[in-house]
């Protein structure tokens, strides 16, 4: 078997990075709901049920199905729930559902061989489909690495057949998790290596021509997730490929975390046009999945009206911006030693409508005030700025958090220490008092080509606050910065987006929150774009913005705030209840700021998957957990009414333990 040279077209991942346009790709079938193609984005889950159990599953199904799914993933562990499929098929079609099945498979070809001969499509980890993971570095030659792709083209091909003949769907999906040790020692941990796992199955499904293909790159951290994606794509099409992509974030968690990490990583792709079905893997029972995949997706079904933005003077596929090989953070200069430069990311809220005659106010921006001792405390999550308009608090405010106020409210102010002004664009320019420390100045991206922006008086103190209400806001934010560094301009930028709620449902407009900001100010983030951000809400509640601010901001890494738990969604595989585990281990652990712990079910992604967290834990068996210091298990098969305190004996022993504050 030949396998072709990999080509490259530099900086191509998606058709543009300044319009919404959906990315072509080949039409797949899958029973009655193609995707790719000129189809909807789809929208999909997987049980958490024992597949033996075909009463628990077949509800479970129809549960997820009334919710939205459109395909429903079971996993197949061995030959025994690979024949059970067909019961559960057989009894979901006599209550009248005929949603295709997906069967999941990891290490056990003949199960998927079975299964492609029952259910509609079957997906395939080719990290550990005839291939293994033992964390062996193995120093192959070509010939040698040759010799194992023949070995698992001989492993593959009967599935590959028995799709063919079945008409049977395959989904190619590689876990940053499970990387085979062959892929890793040539490729390393890597978004390349996560793309030649699955490439080197799609050629073989090639050579034997087939072509029914979906393909996914998941990951629980939404950057390298990000990465992988956008280097496929690229790869495809050099290859002179187009199957259809399906999206997730692996391992999100549960809440405000899980969905903010979703919609990081599968937003930031959807802004791109890329995508053609959504999983959305949250630690909760699975019919809550599809509501927040279907919240994702609906922001694009108009989005192709959206204004069509341009770059003058560049080729926006072709800038000098790797976003598919690194996160590095646009160059900025540091203004006033607070913002840009190497700091990190800034957060502001809006209080400029509150009641500014009570210290309280502060307490959902992070600050908590004791009147007893008339001081704050800070909390982990306190903002860096207030913007207060044109109002003038009745209480003295904390030291550390700086105000801003719109220029003519901070010419009248009387102590300016700590306060700073807000212009228009037209009020910097024209004959204004200037702060010595810092000014920021509102701008949206069209003020770039305007006469006032060419006369701006540039200085180390200027900070700009970018804003939109183009309604594919982020490209447009995007194509500021590219601009920016067409003009070479290091000026520091806070990105501000503006959300509005129709609803007066306080949970959906949360959710909601936390999905579009995640996606809007994400995406920019992940490229390396902002040195602050602005979530302006008026339907939601300062705590919640704060939080979320936050949220977005652990999400990308480049400001933590709090504990990280990487727990997966639970499947039929799980050895214990994981809800109830992830809220018992963050109940207990979830005041160590920066410190990240995997939460997963089974031993299929675990160990991989937690190699980006400090420490794991892992159902090894029934009542048994191992836990995991990065990727060595450091107590094995133990109770799992033990395995909490001997986990947090590990991080005790570690010197990473604080007592939480009382």
């Amino acid at each position: 078997m030949n396998i072709p040279a990999i080509k490259l077209l530099p900086g191509r991942y998606c058709n543009s990075l300044t319009e919404y346009s959906r990315f072509a790709t080949r039409e797949v079938f899958i029973g009655d709901v193609p995707m790719g193609g000129n189809n909807p984005i789809r929208i999909q889950s997987m049980t958490t049920t024992d597949t033996m159990d075909t009463i628990g599953t077949v509800e479970q199904s129809i549960r997820m199905i009334n919710a939205g799914c459109e395909y429903v993933r079971i996993t197949a562990p061995s030959i025994k729930e690979a024949h059970n499929l067909a019961e559960i098929k057989k009894q979901l079609r006599q209550r009248g559902y005929n949603t295709p099945l997906v069967a999941d498979i990891h290490f056990t070809p003949n199960a998927a061989e079975v299964a492609a001969r029952i259910v509609e499509k079957v997906r395939i980890n080719p990290g550990n489909y005839a291939d293994k993971k033992k964390f062996d570095q193995i120093d192959y030659t070509d010939l040698q690495y040759q010799g194992e792709l023949e070995r698992i083209y001989q492993k593959f091909a009967p599935l590959v057949k028995i799709c063919k003949e079945y008409g049977t769907a395959m989904r190619i999906g590689t876990n940053h998790g499970s990387l085979s040790d062959r892929i890793m020692s040539r490729y390393g941990d890597t978004p390349r290596g996560m793309v030649e796992s699955a490439m080197e199955f799609m050629r073989m499904c090639e050579t034997l021509n087939y072509y029914n293909l979906v393909v996914s790159m998941k990951s629980s951290n939404p950057q390298v997730m990000v990465q992988a994606y956008r280097l496929l794509v690229e790869t495809m099409v050099a290859e002179g490929m187009s199957y259809p992509l399906h999206l997730g974030v692996t391992e999100a968690g549960d809440g405000e975390d899980g969905r903010i990490k979703s919609a990081l990583g599968i937003g930031t792709l959807l802004e791109d046009g890329l995508g053609d079905t959504v999983r959305v893997s949250l630690t909760e029972e699975p019919e809550a999945e599809a509501p927040v995949a279907i919240a994702l997706v609906e922001r694009y079904v108009e989005r192709s009206k959206a204004e069509r933005l341009k770059v003058k003077g560049n080729n926006t596929n072709l800038l000098p911006f790797t976003f598919y090989l690194s996160a590095s953070k646009r160059h900025t200069y540091e203004a006033n030693a607070f913002i840009g430069g190497h700091m990190v990311p800034r957060v502001v809220v809006d209080l400029s409508k509150a009641n500014l005659k009570d210290a309280s106010v502060l307490n959902d921006a992070g600050y908590i005030y004791a009147p007893l001792l008339d001081k704050y405390n800070m909390a982990e999550q306190s903002v860096d700025f207030v913007y207060l308009g044109d109002e003038l608090p009745s209480f003295t405010l904390p030291a550390n958090l700086k105000q801003l106020y719109n220029y003519p409210a901070w010419l009248k102010l009387a102590d300016k220490n700590n306060c700073h002004p807000v212009f228009t664009l037209q009020e910097y320019v024209g004959d204004a008092d200037h702060s010595s420390t810092l000014n920021l100045v509102r701008l949206k991206p069209a003020d770039l080509d305007s006469d006032a922006f060419g006369a701006l008086p540039f200085s180390n103190s200027l900070v700009f606050i970018l804003e939109t209400d183009a309604l594919h806001g982020m490209a447009d934010q995007r194509s500021f910065f590219f601009k920016m560094e067409e003009l070479e301009l290091d000026v520091p930028v806070i990105i501000k987006r503006s959300f509005t709620f129709k609803t007066r449902d306080l949970e959906l407009n949360t959710q909601d929150l936390q999905l579009q900001a995640a996606t809007d100010l994400g995406a920019l983030l992940i490229d390396g774009f902002g040195d602050g951000i602005w979530i302006d809400a008026p339907t939601v509640d300062t705590k919640t913005i704060t939080s979320t601010a936050f949220g977005i901001l652990q999400a990308t890494r480049s400001r933590i705030s709090k504990t990280e738990y990487i727990s997966c969604p639970s499947c039929g595989r799980t050895l214990f209840d994981l809800m109830v585990t992830t809220q018992m281990i963050r109940s207990r652990t979830s005041h160590l700021k920066g410190l990240k712990i995997g939460i997963m079910g089974c031993i299929v992604n675990g160990p991989g998957e937690m190699a980006d967290a400090d420490y794991g834990y892992v159902g090894s068996g029934t009542d048994k957990v191992t836990l995991y210091r990065g990727k060595e298990a450091v107590k094995k098969n133990i109770t799992s009414v033990n395995a909490l305190d001997e986990l947090i004996g590990i991080i005790k022993d570690d010197g990473n333990w604080i007592e939480p504050a009382e």
